[in-house]
């Protein structure tokens, strides 16, 4: 975690607090060590509101990389025209700000998508009906900031981040 925080040149975002029962469970970055990392990923596993175990991952990322995309099974590196000028589905507070999302199509998992400081922000959840989490209101917190000091609970490797 301490070398991603140090190259990020993206938000790593991670709910806090922590919905009852989850745990981080991994951390993910696109990029080198010239660039930093343009594309941040933070993995959590916990109790699916609607039963049995859940995974989310938030990723942050510059447009163009497509780490979110990818989590999401899309084919290119954005959202397409998921993001239109339609009402939101979901929203999220992020430094006392509403962050709007919106629904995008994808397999076998929910998907959410929006913008974030300039950057793509993506909510990658699976079972689909994990993302009734999204129900609840969620703040985000950057784990850059050296203000904070969070202790959080880790919890065993996901298998969702690449390798």
């Amino acid at each position: 975690m301490a070398g991603l925080l140090r190259l990020a040149a993206v938000p790593v975002l991670v709910p806090w607090p922590l919905p009852a029962g989850w745990l981080v469970t991994g951390f993910a970055a696109a990029g080198d060590e010239r660039t930093g990392g343009r594309a941040c990923a933070v993995a959590l596993t916990g109790p699916s509101p609607a039963g049995g175990p859940g995974d989310l991952v938030v990723v942050a990322e510059e447009p163009g990389v497509g780490l979110g995309a990818g989590l999401a099974g899309l084919a290119g590196p954005d959202p397409g025209d998921a993001l239109t000028m339609a009402r939101p589905h979901a929203l999220l507070h992020f430094e006392g700000h509403e962050i709007p999302l919106w629904h995008v199509a994808a397999p076998d998992r929910a998907v959410y998508a929006g913008e974030l400081k300039g950057n793509w922000l993506w909510l990658v959840l699976w079972p689909p009906a994990a993302g009734l989490l999204l129900a609840e209101p969620i703040v985000l917190r950057d784990l850059r900031d050296p203000w904070q000091s969070l202790d959080l609970p880790f919890g065993a490797p996901s298998p969702r981040l690449p390798c």
